[in-house]
């Protein structure tokens, strides 16, 4: 009860000195026949006029909103019509368990199946007349495509080329005059800076005809990943801008709303299928080469061979061969006139980097030269006899 009191009493105190400052302002002003009028102060703008109160207060409300308008939601603003939501129906076999016995087989034969699996994705329109870049793995098996795009409108896609090894797919549909991304330059990307990714995660695009937005960074570039379904992630891509189910295909954006990269894929949790911050995108400058091919010819010409045998380097090898560490593959034969004859190698030689790539391992290895096409001319660093040397090896047609 004395807690209230005191604040009572304090409330009152202060009352009473509030209201003797007020009359003595009033009785000072009204002496000069001026009335204090509350809602005028002598701020000015640049013209020079008086601004209310109410008038400032409106002008810091303006600006307020004006400064939630900044780089980022511009950037979605101009760069989400580019982005469509794809559904896709693909056609997959698989077999009857029991015709994996040679006796059941012999009697009833071997029974395979036809299933309708549905699937979505994402995609990005990247040409006015609608062309669209997406993922192998959403849309390379597709017997129908249906894009969706912000308006609303849906248009059935037909599969330009695909390229299955590099998860890179394209599609075409017939509409002009579209909304599309710009390409920017995978090469000048900056560890830390701001990304954007745009998509269909969990087909929320079919809820209101617009992308789903996440806002994250580069974390890291050159990443080079295990093959997965005989499809070769090198040089990814990482971020921690949310990517999931449904975001595969969908576009990546610089702060300048460039397309910089292509969401393929992510790291989960055991146990969990939604992001855990770390996606990884293909880079633009790789999807270019490849899209170019697939106008060109639908597919990219990967029939070449290179004569060479390899096996990684365990550390008995790296100890005999006197080696710092266990990256590189080890070459155990060679073709006779083949391409790597042709370029000097011998048995017993390091490969330790292809172009700028470094080898890790053989896998590795495999999953760079799916890197290059029929034609190519790679160059490659080897280490004989504890030095490092250079040569170059074309990637000749198979015989």
């Amino acid at each position: 009860m004395t807690h209230l009191k005191i604040i009572f009493l304090s409330s009152l105190t202060t009352l009473l000195i509030a209201s003797t400052m007020f009359a003595f302002i009033y009785f000072k002003d009204s002496g000069n026949n001026q009335k204090a009028d509350p809602d005028t102060t002598t701020v000015k703008d640049s013209s020079g006029v008086v601004l209310t109160s109410y008038q400032q207060n409106t002008n810091a409300s303006d600006q307020i909103f004006t400064s939630r308008r900044n780089i980022i939601t511009s950037t979605v603003s101009k760069a989400s019509p580019a982005v469509v939501g794809i559904s896709v129906t693909a056609i997959r076999e698989y077999r009857d368990p029991f015709s994996m016995d040679p006796l059941f087989r012999y009697f009833f034969g071997d029974r395979v199946y036809k299933r309708q699996i549905k699937g979505l994705g994402s995609g990005a329109i990247i040409s006015h007349d609608g062309y669209i870049i997406t993922n192998d793995h959403v849309a390379g098996n597709g017997v129908e495509i249906i894009v969706t795009l912000t308006d609303g409108t849906q248009y059935e896609a037909e599969i330009v080329g695909t390229d299955p090894a590099s998860d890179i797919c394209l599609l075409k549909i017939d509409a002009k005059n579209l909304p599309h991304l710009k390409f920017g330059n995978s090469e000048e990307i900056l560890i830390g800076e701001w990304v954007i990714a745009l998509g269909n995660p969990f087909g929320l695009f079919d809820v209101n005809d617009k992308p789903t937005v996440t806002v994250g960074v580069i974390s890291a570039v050159g990443m080079n990943l295990n093959a997965i379904n005989n499809r070769h992630y090198i040089n990814m891509i990482q971020t921690d801008a949310s990517i999931n189910t449904g975001n595969s295909g969908g576009p990546l954006v610089n702060s300048l709303g460039e397309l910089i990269g292509i969401n393929t894929l992510i790291f989960t949790a055991q146990g969990s299928s939604g992001s855990v911050g770390v996606g990884f995108a293909i880079p633009i400058n790789k999807v270019k080469k490849i899209i170019a091919e697939l106008k060109e010819n639908g597919k990219v010409d990967r029939n070449f061979w290179t004569g060479l045998k390899i096996q990684p380097i365990d550390q008995k090898i790296a100890d005999y061969f006197n080696l710092k560490n266990t990256r590189g593959v080890i070459i155990t034969d060679i073709a006779k006139d083949s391409p790597a004859e042709k370029a000097g190698l011998e048995v017993g030689d390091v490969i330790l980097k292809v172009d700028d790539n470094v080898v890790f391992n053989d896998e590795t290895m495999v999953s760079i030269l799916y890197e290059y096409k029929t034609g190519e001319t790679i160059e490659m660093e080897v280490l004989r006899d504890e030095e490092n040397f250079s040569t170059n090896m074309k990637l000749e047609k198979t015989k």
